[in-house]
């Protein structure tokens, strides 16, 4: 193991046996509806176990933290006492999923001595546990104990990294628990198939100054990695990237008084429950911005995909003020938010993000976008932001610049997190927003910082650039695991499409794999309150009509209900915003017809129908699709034909005259 990726694994550390007294007991903490019980036990080690529908899920399971000084929290127990709550609120949710959703849940703390304590809360759709301590003076921890040993041999959906150092962009394997090595850690979250327990997400939440988990196979199981605190640093050439050197022999320093990030599983008796399970966005910190009217979500123009590809342009198309210009008038034309101004604005070679490159003229930019409503975004990494962060928010706040898209953080120790942190506190104290691409995935950090609108941590339509995957099979299975995290900054929108013979790989002029449609209906699927149109100004005004319907669709939604869905096969989702209904759906290279069921919509009223769908003939010409317009009800059930690889995106705008005599 070399240096970049040295860890502390929880397997090579054994639990001791603790005193025994009176503190060995054993706790039950149900979920409201009776459906999950967790039973936590401090007999020696602290342990838990999850039933759900009288089924075990997860077995006796080990949990605690190991502190550089000796102490074990989590191994003999001291104290044993309990303070028990039930928490039914409303949550406010701000760019996220859903406005709003109730947070339902049963909750049970156990005082494990006069300074720690470890909280568990159980949801009809999950549970989850963290660690308290009141310790009067700073704490090294040397390791945390994680273990996940489910109850059975169970199927996994994984995302296999290649270290503890890495971008977060992994296709996903299906494999059995037996067959795992620890050589490629599984990035969170993890999908578990638990047969008659349900389906089941391993995630985590509200990570502030403390690493991420990754997860390898125990003695009974899985158990939490977690990388540790690097200890030298040195920027790589190309673009003053920050890469580990070497690291302490310890994965946090912390205060003594906090809490620890919470450790959750989040179930589902159905495929299609995944993608709107909450419980990462409610475990979140709440909101530390306040008033976050300022933070626009929308669509941005982006050129790097697309390799500044314009034609038919009176100039050389590439990184200057001409070619901007050009984005920035289709983004008016078309009526998006933004134009991202990515790698090459300033020379990445030197890393100063106070110097636009010659070509550029950025103030002339920013004036000239504000005259078209267009707001611009500026790539950065983010530690050459991190290194003059003041400065930059400063200066960039005052030119008229809406904000930063923030790349290669590439790794979840400490300080990583610790940075994230930091950028998020500089950029929201000068209302710029943030698109944090290279970077883990979300942990309920856009709860807290909701001008946060986007994260990558997936394995987005930029890998079509360089390498010849299955995509559409991974578009109808992040949903289900990834998304909920939280959004994606997938970057969707190719207009060069390809059937699953005719992908070639090709930088310059990339294309996509499936249908046009397909690429559609990723703008409804997909949470992404920032979205890219990934593709050349050019290519989309040749198809004004396909491009003006991607234009109308919004990127928040008031809510979400996913109608069907089968991981790795397809998925149909259905969102509100305000009285109006869009529905989008995806298939893998299998073709499909689903009866989509629109009995959600408000009976009594009828709604104008505007419908996407593959052509007859997009097997074999995928950039073909037919527009169709008709009316509908609650009553309607359509009937629509998915080609391979392809996918419909639907509007259902209602006749306002008949809403206004409806009860809704």
């Amino acid at each position: 193991m070399n240096l970049f990726c040295k860890f502390i694994s929880v397997a090579a550390i054994c639990l001791l046996a603790g005193c025994s007294g009176p503190s060995d007991q054993t706790f039950q903490l149900a979920s409201p509806d009776g459906t999950l019980v967790v039973e936590i036990s401090t007999n020696n080690i602290l342990t838990y176990t999850v039933t759900r529908h009288g089924v075990p899920l997860l077995g006796r399971s080990a949990i605690g933290l190991h502190f550089a000084d000796g102490y074990k929290l989590g191994t003999g127990v001291r104290s044993g006492k309990t303070q028990r709550r039930h928490i039914e609120r409303t949550i406010t949710a701000p760019f996220y999923r859903q406005a709003e959703f109730t947070e339902c849940c049963n909750e049970l703390r156990i005082e494990l001595d006069d300074s720690c304590a470890v909280l568990f809360r159980a949801y009809d759709e999950g549970c989850a546990y963290r660690f308290e301590t009141a310790f009067a003076a700073e704490k090294i921890i040397q390791n945390e104990i994680a273990e996940f040993n489910f109850a059975d041999s169970v199927n996994l959906t994984a995302a296999l990294s290649d270290g503890l150092c890495n971008a977060y962009q992994y296709p996903y394997t299906s494999c059995r628990l037996d067959t795992l090595t620890d050589e490629r850690p599984i990035i969170l979250p993890l999908a578990v198939d638990c047969g008659s327990a349900g389906q089941v997400l391993v995630c985590e939440s509200d990570l502030e100054s403390y690493p991420g988990m990754f997860l390898v196979p125990g003695n009974d199981g899985l158990c939490g990695l977690f990388a540790a605190v690097p200890d030298s640093c040195y920027l790589h050439a190309h673009r003053c990237q920050e890469k580990v050197a070497t690291r302490h022999d310890y994965i946090a320093r912390v205060q003594g008084t906090r809490s620890y990030p919470w450790r959750i599983l989040a179930v589902a008796d159905e495929d299609r429950e995944l993608p709107v399970n909450n419980l990462v966005y409610l475990l979140g910190a709440e909101n530390r911005i306040g008033d976050c009217s300022w933070v626009r979500p929308g669509k941005s123009a982006w050129e790097w995909w697309n390799d500044w590809g314009l034609t038919d342009v009176p100039f050389k198309p590439g990184i200057n003020t001409l070619t901007y210009k050009a984005y920035i008038d289709f983004a008016a034309d078309y009526g998006l938010e933004y134009v991202i101004l990515d790698e090459g604005w300033y020379d990445p070679g030197k890393g100063d993000v106070m110097q636009a490159v010659p070509e550029i003229d950025l103030p002339e930019l920013v004036r000239y976008a504000e005259s078209k409503g267009v707001g611009l975004l500026l790539w950065v990494v983010g530690n050459v932001l991190d290194a003059r962060l003041d400065e930059a928010c400063d200066y960039y706040s005052e030119l008229g610049i809406k904000g930063f898209k923030v790349d290669f953080i590439d790794r979840d120790d400490q300080l990583a997190v610790d940075r994230v942190y930091r950028l998020a506190e500089a950029a929201a104290a000068r209302h710029l927003m943030l698109d944090i691409h290279g970077v883990y995935k979300p942990t309920g950090l856009n709860r807290t910082y909701p001008h946060i609108v986007n994260f990558e941590g997936v394995y987005g339509l930029e890998e079509l650039k360089w390498s010849n995957p299955d995509m559409p099979s991974y578009d109808v299975t992040f949903p289900f695991i990834r998304m909920a995290q939280g959004p994606v900054d997938y970057t969707p929108g190719a207009f060069h499409n390809a059937t699953r013979d005719g992908f070639r790989i090709d930088y310059n002029r990339p294309m996509s794999q499936g249908t046009r449609a397909h690429q559609v209906a990723t703008y409804l699927v997909f949470d992404a309150p920032l979205s890219m149109l990934c593709d050349s100004p050019s290519n989309y005004r040749k198809d004004d009509i396909c491009t003006r319907f991607i234009a109308s669709l919004p990127t928040v939604y008031d809510q979400t209900e996913v109608l069907s869905g089968r991981m790795g096969e397809h998925i149909v989702t259905a969102r509100r915003d305000a009285e109006t209904w869009y529905v989008g759906g995806l298939t893998d290279w299998e073709p499909r017809e689903l009866e989509i069921d629109l009995s959600f919509l408000t009976p009594g009223c009828q709604y104008e129908a505007i419908l996407m769908t593959d052509a007859p003939d997009a097997d074999s010409i995928p950039e073909k699709y037919m527009l169709s317009r008709r009316t509908a009800n609650s009553q309607t059930r359509l009937n629509i034909a998915m080609a391979p690889g392809g996918g419909f995106a639907l509007k259902l705008i209602p006749n306002p005259e008949q809403l206004k005599n409806t009860n809704r």
